[in-house]
């Protein structure tokens, strides 16, 4: 198991992507939070194994919402997990 932590910047707020990202974890199976940042961007948290999280990264670079336009995505694993149980937006 390991820890995800991703910043998405470009057209990302206000198109869907937040929610497109939940159905693209559930695909992936990977639990975590989406949430939109005050400066635009969205930040995301994900836990799950190795490979469904470069799966889960490889998706969100090529934008899950068909109207979102995904400019650049900073991200770094971890092994600090949070043990999420799902994966949810908040707010």
């Amino acid at each position: 198991m390991k820890h995800l932590s991703l910043r998405v910047s470009g057209l990302v707020q206000g198109v869907g992507f937040r929610w497109s990202t939940v159905q693209v974890a559930m695909d992936c199976d990977v639990s975590g939070t989406v949430e939109n940042l005050p400066d635009g961007s969205v930040q995301i948290e994900a836990e799950g194994e190795e490979m469904k999280l470069y799966t889960f990264l490889t998706k969100i670079r090529q934008s899950p919402s068909p109207f979102a336009k995904v400019k650049n995505v900073d991200y770094a694993f971890s092994d600090d997990l949070k043990n999420y149980k799902k994966f949810r937006v908040i707010g």
